[in-house]
Protein backbone atom coordinates (compact mmCIF):
# COMPACT_ATOMS: atom_id res chain seq x y z
CA UNK A 1 0.00 0.00 0.00
CA UNK A 2 2.53 2.18 0.90
CA UNK A 3 4.19 1.86 -2.48
CA UNK A 4 1.26 2.71 -4.49
CA UNK A 5 1.20 5.86 -2.10
CA UNK A 6 4.99 6.53 -2.65
CA UNK A 7 4.67 6.25 -6.65
CA UNK A 8 1.28 8.23 -7.14
CA UNK A 9 3.42 11.21 -5.65
CA UNK A 10 6.69 11.19 -7.25
CA UNK A 11 4.02 10.84 -10.44
CA UNK A 12 2.80 13.86 -9.10
CA UNK A 13 5.86 15.75 -8.10
CA UNK A 14 7.22 14.83 -12.06
CA UNK A 15 4.00 16.05 -13.66
CA UNK A 16 3.22 19.41 -11.49
CA UNK A 17 6.46 21.07 -13.11
CA UNK A 18 5.43 20.04 -16.64
CA UNK A 19 1.94 20.86 -16.06
CA UNK A 20 2.78 24.49 -14.85
CA UNK A 21 5.19 25.22 -17.41
CA UNK A 22 2.76 24.45 -20.30
CA UNK A 23 -0.29 26.41 -18.84
CA UNK A 24 2.32 29.71 -17.48
CA UNK A 25 3.05 30.90 -20.50
CA UNK A 26 -0.57 31.18 -22.84
CA UNK A 27 0.92 33.38 -25.43
CA UNK A 28 4.09 35.41 -26.63
CA UNK A 29 5.24 37.52 -23.58
CA UNK A 30 7.63 40.53 -22.87
CA UNK A 31 10.06 41.98 -20.30
CA UNK A 32 8.48 45.52 -20.62
CA UNK A 33 5.39 46.33 -22.69
CA UNK A 34 6.48 48.60 -25.18
CA UNK A 35 9.03 45.32 -26.50
CA UNK A 36 5.47 44.16 -28.16
CA UNK A 37 4.87 45.77 -31.21
CA UNK A 38 1.17 45.97 -30.46
CA UNK A 39 2.11 48.48 -27.89
CA UNK A 40 3.81 51.03 -29.48
CA UNK A 41 1.14 53.29 -31.09
CA UNK A 42 -0.16 53.52 -27.23
CA UNK A 43 1.03 56.74 -25.20
CA UNK A 44 2.99 54.64 -22.70
CA UNK A 45 5.67 53.50 -25.45
CA UNK A 46 5.82 57.40 -26.63
CA UNK A 47 7.98 59.51 -25.15
CA UNK A 48 8.33 61.36 -22.80
CA UNK A 49 6.42 58.97 -20.93
CA UNK A 50 8.70 56.01 -21.95
CA UNK A 51 11.61 58.00 -21.11
CA UNK A 52 11.43 58.35 -17.87
CA UNK A 53 11.62 54.31 -17.29
CA UNK A 54 13.90 53.98 -20.00
CA UNK A 55 11.17 51.57 -21.72
CA UNK A 56 10.63 53.08 -24.96
CA UNK A 57 10.95 50.74 -28.40
CA UNK A 58 14.41 52.95 -29.20
CA UNK A 59 15.92 52.36 -25.53
CA UNK A 60 15.05 48.78 -25.84
CA UNK A 61 16.65 47.91 -28.89
CA UNK A 62 18.84 50.48 -29.08
CA UNK A 63 18.28 51.73 -31.87
CA UNK A 64 17.96 48.21 -33.81
CA UNK A 65 14.74 47.59 -35.58
CA UNK A 66 12.25 44.51 -33.66
CA UNK A 67 13.86 41.10 -34.87
CA UNK A 68 10.91 39.75 -35.15
CA UNK A 69 9.21 42.40 -38.29
CA UNK A 70 11.56 41.07 -40.33
CA UNK A 71 13.54 43.18 -42.92
CA UNK A 72 12.00 46.63 -43.69
CA UNK A 73 9.86 46.80 -46.58
CA UNK A 74 11.57 50.31 -47.61
CA UNK A 75 15.04 49.24 -48.15
CA UNK A 76 16.64 46.27 -50.20
CA UNK A 77 17.96 42.99 -48.36
CA UNK A 78 21.21 43.42 -48.01
CA UNK A 79 23.35 40.65 -48.14
CA UNK A 80 26.96 40.74 -47.16
CA UNK A 81 29.93 38.43 -48.48
CA UNK A 82 33.10 38.03 -46.68
CA UNK A 83 36.23 38.06 -48.38
CA UNK A 84 37.96 34.70 -48.62
CA UNK A 85 41.01 34.65 -47.30
CA UNK A 86 44.19 34.85 -49.41
CA UNK A 87 46.70 31.80 -48.81
CA UNK A 88 49.91 33.11 -48.62
CA UNK A 89 52.73 30.50 -48.08
CA UNK A 90 55.44 33.41 -47.90
CA UNK A 91 57.80 34.18 -45.18
CA UNK A 92 55.72 35.66 -42.42
CA UNK A 93 56.83 38.46 -40.18
CA UNK A 94 57.29 38.06 -36.70
CA UNK A 95 56.75 40.54 -33.79
CA UNK A 96 59.19 42.62 -32.27
CA UNK A 97 59.64 40.34 -29.37
CA UNK A 98 59.64 36.91 -30.79
CA UNK A 99 62.79 37.05 -31.77
CA UNK A 100 64.82 36.49 -35.48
Amino acid sequence: MEDKKLLKWVFIMLLAPLVLAYFSNGGESFRYPCQNPDNWDKPMCKMPACDVTRTCPEHIFKGQRDPRLGPPKDEPNKTTTTPAPSASFGPTTQGANCGK
